[in-house]
């Protein structure tokens, strides 16, 4: 993984631009198609025919919508694309899932290899579909741009969820320069900072806490816990940043996907900050149509349980994610009948504190798939049984605990908030690149140096 960020970093992506800002504007998207192609096969060759199979199959069918003017043949064309797409990511990503719910996971002895990126691109081009149905969206009349937009590299493996309109107009003008070129590498060195610096001995606490053979007190699982809470907003965030700075050096706007989603005070408002896009998605493409809020208290509860039950599903085949999605029904819903005027009643610094230690809880029903050593961990987090923390996972904490709290105020909107007061100084504007440059050495000796470099999110 090392190696194959380094190349990235140094051989493929400075290639990638000086082509792109050589050839002339009218061929920039087959050029940036053709780096898309070889990013994507050079980790996964094999995987190949599949995304191009979607992405052109989408583009015929997109125009076949769009051409037919009677409501049947529309219908049918989007209830094909829907099979195409969803049945792809249904025989990759759930298949042998399915066929141990019903009892026949023997007959697939090993699972298939997951396409890197699939959930991804799968929801960009179903939101596509939909949209050129409803007729909120012209159909793309050029494959090469279509298909840009599809397998765009900066975002394909782990989003952000970008929609075809806000793209659309940018995949046939977009205004370069050399001030979002600089923007771009900023942010994509604050994206790498936070995945190799931050991120990263994050998640070696939190296996380094999980591994320990006796058990580790309560102070102890809730350290592990939120070092995993850290190493997931860091990681995800962090590529998330290294998306839109990527595609602001190469003059694309892609839109935010978390805003800092640990300084919320409920629920409803952490989701409004996490994983922007999908969020909106699924709003979008399953809530609204379901009926929403509109159709009365019960039902819209149910079609709560549907989103949150696929959402859980989206980001993995197995239980314990769909136990996630519905513990975050459970607690939408909670929020939903108790009402905000009364939650508002609550002190701010309380409802923060309480927000927080639900979500912790949260990501260790994300995190362990088994549900034997769910609950173990689980019972360690609230019981006193086992004492405070134990010596072994005390010098865990304590070799770890200055960078927690470095991770606990960088996830939190203040160290933003004064940068953007103080960005006309001249100190700091002069600082900026001083700074990236700075976070480029630092993850590159950390890319060298370390072993455990996981992209979590990846493997959606």
């Amino acid at each position: 993984m090392s190696f194959a960020s380094l190349a990235f970093l140094f051989v493929f992506l400075p290639a990638v631009l000086v082509g792109y800002y050589c050839f002339p504007r009218r061929w920039r998207n087959l050029f940036l198609l053709a780096a898309n192609l070889v990013f994507y096969g050079w980790g996964e060759p094999w995987f190949l025919p599949t995304i191009l199979l979607t992405a052109v199959a989408n583009w015929m069918i997109g125009r076949r919508i769009s051409a037919c003017a009677q409501a049947g043949f529309r219908r049918l064309w989007l209830i094909a694309a829907l099979i195409l797409d969803l049945g792809l990511l249904l025989v990759f990503k759930y298949a042998g899932f399915l066929l141990d719910v019903i009892g026949l996971g023997q007959v697939l002895v090993k699972p298939l290899p997951l396409p890197l990126g699939i959930s991804f691109y799968t929801f960009q081009v179903v939101s596509y579909v939909i949209d050129v149905y409803r007729k909120a969206s012209c159909a793309e009349k050029s494959i090469v741009s279509f298909a840009t937009y599809m397998t765009f590299f900066p975002q394909l493996i782990a989003g952000p969820i970008v929609r075809y309109e806000e793209l659309s107009g940018q995949l046939a003008g977009r205004e370069e320069t050399w001030n979002k070129i600089a923007n771009g590498f900023c942010l994509l060195m604050i994206g790498l900072g936070k995945k190799m610096l931050l991120a990263n001995p994050m998640g070696q606490l939190w296996d380094g806490l999980r591994a320990l053979p006796n058990s580790i007190g309560i102070l102890g699982a809730w350290m592990g816990a939120a070092a995993f809470t850290m190493q997931i907003y860091f990681d995800f965030s962090g590529y998330s940043d290294m998306a839109r700075g990527l595609g602001g050096m190469f003059g694309f706007d892609i839109p935010v996907n978390f805003r800092y989603p640990y300084a919320a005070q409920s629920i409803k408002e952490f989701w409004r900050r996490w994983h922007i896009t999908l969020s909106r998605w699924f709003r979008d493409y399953v809530y609204i149509p379901l009926g929403g809020s509109r159709r009365g208290t019960a039902r819209t509860f149910v079609n709560l349980l549907v989103v949150w039950a696929l959402t859980g599903l989206w980001h993995g085949a197995a239980w314990n994610y769909v136990l996630w999605g519905l513990y975050y029904f459970a607690l939408l819903s909670a929020e939903r009948l108790i009402g905000e005027a009364r939650l508002a009643r609550i002190p701010r610094a309380l409802r923060h504190v309480l927000t927080m230690a639900l979500v912790v809880l949260g990501w260790v029903l994300f995190a362990i798939e088994d549900f034997g050593t769910l609950a173990g961990y689980l019972y360690a987090m609230f019981s006193l049984s086992d004492g405070l923390i134990s010596a072994q996972a005390a010098v865990w904490v304590l070799s770890y605990l200055p960078l927690l709290c470095v991770t606990t105020l960088a996830s939190l909107p203040l160290a933003a908030w004064l940068v953007q007061r103080h960005e006309e100084d001249c100190l700091v504007r002069w600082s900026a690149p001083v700074w990236c440059l700075l976070l480029l050495a630092a993850s590159c000796a950390a890319l060298v140096a370390q072993s455990y470099n996981p992209f979590l999110y990846f493997r959606f």
